[in-house]
């Protein structure tokens, strides 16, 4: 959601913090801020909107060798300049940049208002410069632990004091920090981002960490001051992956990205002589895999989502009971964990708050959990006890397309290595893995169809809702491409399972609502097909999406995107791409902001 980027060394921190702004802008905000120390004073400036508003009004010779930067997500107080970070103490000498939310924020704020404090904004962030100005600590290190001693909630933190000039001091509890490790200068960063134009030596900080920062070097201690060692990784990602080429949007070039993400999440992963799939992330043995009596997969929105087709293809390969649950609703249930369930939390980011809510809920109580998660080293791959990387490189747009598809990707190879284990035969392994790999190419056959797709999208584009119906994994293909829909063409989408229709949707059915119907050519498909007769009867249109050949599908609709064949428990990867393209394009057509769609953010890190 919001981010940080800050600087200390030699060189000019305003282009590098500037720059490292613009790298997170994928992640939603709806305002900007930089504060830099120069050799008389702290200069702050901020701007609700987007960050060009606020190069705008910058002071042209302005110049400095340290300095913090900020996009923000509101949450407390509307987009204005004064709820913008930095936020600075009474003194001015102080700034601060804050990812999170302060639970006792406002208990805090009558707190410091009574002790005369002139807090000038409406967020709770702007608390924690006056708590840091009240501190007695003897450096910023020690305001900073003490400061946050009152703290409830979580932070990502970055503060610079204009009397403290050699460094800049950094904190974090459940919101993301990195560090960037250069040769006599320093970067701090809540993505690596923004970092990757500078260095590819990284530190994350863990939770209840500090950081002082300095252009020579860096030490972390716990918030008891105690010492901690932490190692450097290696960021494997270029500068380039993270910028949108000549593609229109980052969403386009992630999308035609797709087969070759899939190709990277199978490499190293297949074992054609065995036909089994090779997971060597998991630290589980056989002998643990067979204790396994069920499988729960955790995740939100899109991550829920591909869940819920995982649990699809874990259950039918494995015969092992599977479901999918979202991970903001888990972990408020007092959930009762098992010791035979096999726990997975599915994230994009690594970083998202409900889902590593639920992996600390699960590990507290003595349960296993694996990760299927795209950022290497964030903190859901770091506090899983073992998992799977998707490998489907940055993704920059707010819509999640590669890493969806990775996902079920990932899931299908644990569906195959479980299956293995149990009851799954060589020669139906082999014949999965082959039908995987088939996989990119067949993703290419669909994407040749863009322009065909965009013709189908246009017909959209002067409609005011539309539903999405499918049956078993088909349904899990219909949230994930109602959601496409909506959170970027802004029509309100609904999905249902087509066996639901007649219990109370079909009333709304009408020769002005669309339906896109997900129907695989599998054991359901007569069932599917009806409910398809059922909306004709009603006049409403449909757009189908179904298997090359289906002439009776493309008799009853409307309008048809054919998708390659494949093996029927693979059947949600290919469907989705499909909804993917029709949602891109109605949102193109629009006008719509297709990478920054309104009110959301990339990274859920604040509950």
């Amino acid at each position: 959601m919001c981010g940080i980027v800050g600087y200390v060394g030699a060189q000019d921190a305003v282009p590098i913090l500037l720059e490292g702004l613009h790298r997170l802008e994928y992640r939603g905000y709806d305002s900007a801020g930089i504060a830099v120390r120069t050799k008389t004073a702290l200069k702050v400036h901020k701007s609700a909107g987007r960050i060009d508003r606020l190069e705008a009004k910058l002071p042209r010779r302005l110049k400095a060798p340290a300095g913090i930067a900020h996009t923000r997500w509101a949450t407390h107080g509307e987009p204005t300049d004064d709820n913008a970070h930095p936020h600075v103490d009474c003194t001015g000498d102080l700034a601060l940049v804050h990812n999170g939310i302060i639970e006792n924020g406002a208990a805090l704020r009558a707190e410091l208002a009574a002790a005369g404090h002139t807090l000038r904004s409406e967020t709770d962030s702007e608390v924690l410069a006056h708590l840091i100005e009240d501190a007695r600590a003897d450096d910023l290190e020690g305001r900073v632990r003490q400061a946050l001693t009152r703290v409830d909630g979580t932070y990502g933190l970055v503060v610079l004091d204009r009397n403290t000039p050699d460094r800049i001091v950094a904190a974090r509890n459940g919101s993301p920090v990195v560090i960037g490790v250069g040769d006599k200068e320093m970067f701090v960063a809540s993505d690596v981002a923004a970092l990757v134009r500078h260095t590819d030596r990284v530190v994350y900080l863990d939770d209840r960490e500090v950081a002082s920062i300095r252009s020579t070097g860096f030490s972390t201690t716990t918030l008891e001051a105690q010492p901690t060692q932490k190692n450097t990784s290696e960021v494997v990602q270029s500068a380039a992956a993270y910028e949108r080429g000549d593609h229109p949007h980052f969403m386009h070039k992630e999308i035609y990205e797709q087969p070759e993400a899939v190709e990277r999440a199978l490499r190293g992963r297949i074992d054609r002589e065995f036909g089994v799939a090779h997971l060597g992330g998991l630290n589980l043995s056989a002998r643990d895999l067979l204790d396994v009596r069920r499988i729960k997969l955790l995740g939100c929105g899109s991550a829920y989502y591909a869940g819920l087709a995982g649990a699809h293809m874990i259950e039918r390969l494995t015969r092992i009971p599977t479901d999918a649950e979202p991970a903001s609703e888990f972990r408020y249930r007092n959930p009762v964990i098992e010791k035979d369930t096999l726990y997975v939390a599915i994230s994009q980011s690594g970083e998202t708050a409900d889902t590593l809510g639920a992996v600390r809920e699960v590990r507290r109580k003595g349960g296993r959990v694996l990760g299927v998660v795209n950022a290497v080293g964030s903190t859901i791959a770091r506090e899983c006890d073992g998992g799977i990387y998707m490998h489907a490189g940055p993704e920059i747009a707010v819509a999640s397309t590669k890493a969806f598809t990775c996902t079920l990707v990932c899931v299908a190879l644990l569906a195959i290595h479980l299956g293995r284990i149990r009851d799954l035969s060589p020669s139906d392994g082999k014949r999965l893995l082959a039908a995987l790999e088939r996989l990119p190419d067949q993703i290419r056959e669909i994407l040749d169809q863009g322009e065909a797709i965009r013709g189908i999208a246009l017909g959209l584009t002067n409609r005011q809702n539309a539903f999405f119906i499918g049956r078993a994994a088909g349904y899990a293909v219909a949230l994930e491409g109602a959601q496409k829909l909506k959170e970027i063409s802004y029509i309100h989408a609904e999905a249902y399972p087509a066996s639901e229709l007649k219990h109370g949707p079909l009333a709304l059915v009408s020769p002005t609502t669309p339906t896109v119907a997900i129907l695989p050519d599998d054991d359901l498909y007569e069932k599917s097909l009806s409910s398809l007769e059922e909306i004709r009867a009603r006049r409403g249109p449909v757009i189908a999406i179904a298997h090359e050949g289906d002439e009776r599908t493309a008799a009853a609709s409307d309008d048809v995107i054919l998708v390659p064949r494949s093996e029927p428990v693979l059947d949600s990867i290919l469907m989705t791409v499909p909804t993917q393209l029709l949602a891109y394009e109605c949102a193109v057509a629009l006008g719509r902001d297709v990478d920054q769609p309104r009110n959301l953010a990339k990274s859920v890190t604040v509950e």
